[in-house]
């Protein structure tokens, strides 16, 4: 098979999350030691930081492994979901796994992947982890890709565990209730292994230092009140993932093997993005009119957005947006800016949300909006429309910003 090919096949065996929600979800890790055992233990081939969250893991990650590079490690990145491309996953220094090695990957373990029926996560996990190894990193960021406790990342012991927030989201698997969500992301903090928490709550920050302490595991609270620094991600809310990220940082500074000047702190976190390569957190695509896309998804992601909308100045505003059927329209939508235009669209996977279906939702809400065939046919329409003071904002979904960026 050639790499469309290789891709191909991995999208098309058991459920992935990303395309059909739910029933891609699996309550053990039986599958990844599975693997994990077949490859040889890649994982024990070098260090990780494992970071879980509701929102922020993914800029978290990146920011780390952008300093982290800057003091001149060899840094492994896996993190989920992909944008354009799925080599996205798997990086090594802001570069992408060559797709030779994706093809070379898949064809050797084809038998073994069909055999166990193994899913699309636990196979791109394996292939990450052998990836690392292969490469010979010096450490590697990793971010869970659901929850944590039974994630298939959460084979690993890092130097240093992270858990960003909590908020309600994928609740079908991580439960309905803040304390239940923080109980599966609690599932990341390892025996003697120091964990940092972002979490603003006290009850909640009460339940991980329970765990912590359950575990041995020194518990570090980010200090929220703290100045932070400078970062190339736009968003006021970056910052409280600048100082996660520093927490972190500075606990892993504290082994003997890992050196971090300020800087190292400085500069990667100035130049995330053409270290990383991260793209659509709060990222202007064009000037005039100026079009922001960003993937927030959730109650917890949108409140920030719209947040950093008020920040903003712009005449008329125009939202480009489209979600997934398993997040909570309703709670949203009645964050939404109620004077804004919305240009809706189903975004083109399975799990998309039908658009009659979305409409009713922005009936139900009194948002005046229109209907279109795809998000890039909306997004055109906005731009027609908008005059070079108007702001366009795209929106609402991870696969609505794939599709335009």
């Amino acid at each position: 098979m050639d790499y469309s090919q290789s891709l191909e096949w991995l999208f098309k065996q058991l459920p992935m999350y990303q395309r059909v929600g739910k029933a891609a979800y699996k309550a053990n890790l039986d599958n990844t030691v599975l693997l994990d055992n077949h490859l040889g233990n890649p994982h024990l081939s070098f260090a990780t930081i494992h970071v879980a969250g509701t929102n922020g893991k993914g800029s978290t990650c990146h920011m780390m492994a952008s300093v982290l590079q800057e003091a001149g490690y060899k840094v492994g990145l896996y993190t989920s979901p992909h944008l354009k491309d799925f080599r996205e996953r798997i990086r090594i220094n802001g570069v992408m796994v060559p797709k030779d090695y994706v093809v070379d990957f898949v064809n050797k373990h084809k038998l073994f992947f069909e055999s166990n029926q193994l899913s699309f996560f636990e196979m791109t996990v394996g292939m990450a982890f052998q990836y690392f190894k292969d490469s010979n990193i010096d450490i590697a960021i990793i971010e869970t890709g659901l929850g944590g406790r039974l994630d298939s990342t959460n084979i690993i012991t890092p130097l240093v565990s992270v858990i960003t927030n909590i908020d309600k989201d994928h609740v079908a698997m991580l439960g309905n209730t803040l304390v239940k969500i923080a109980g599966e992301k609690a599932g990341i903090i390892k025996n003697d292994v120091p964990v940092v928490i972002g979490e603003r709550r006290a009850s909640l920050r009460s339940l991980f230092r329970e765990s912590a302490i359950s575990k041995n595991a020194i518990y570090h609270q980010v200090n929220h009140r703290l100045k932070p620094l400078e970062t190339d991600l736009k968003g006021a809310y970056q910052k409280d993932n600048v100082r996660v990220a520093c927490e972190a940082l500075s606990v892993l500074n504290q082994t003997r093997d890992y050196k971090i000047l300020q800087r190292h702190l400085n500069s990667g976190l100035l130049n995330v993005v053409s270290n990383t390569g991260l793209r659509g957190r709060y990222e202007l695509l064009q000037v005039q009119p100026r079009v922001i896309a960003d993937t927030a998804h959730n109650k917890a992601g949108i409140k920030t957005l719209v947040k950093q909308l008020k920040l903003e100045k712009f005449n008329k505003l125009h939202i480009v947006m489209g979600m997934v059927s398993d997040k909570d329209v309703d709670q949203v939508l009645s964050l939404m800016p109620k004077k804004a235009f919305y240009y809706i669209a189903r975004p083109n996977v399975i799990r998309g949300m039908e658009i009659d279906v979305l409409s009713g939702f922005f009936k139900k809400h009194q948002l005046n909006y229109k209907k279109f065939n795809s998000v890039s046919d909306a997004l055109d329409k906005a731009k027609s429309l908008a005059h070079s003071d108007d702001l366009i904002v795209v929106t609402g979904s991870v696969f609505v910003v794939a599709e335009i960026i």
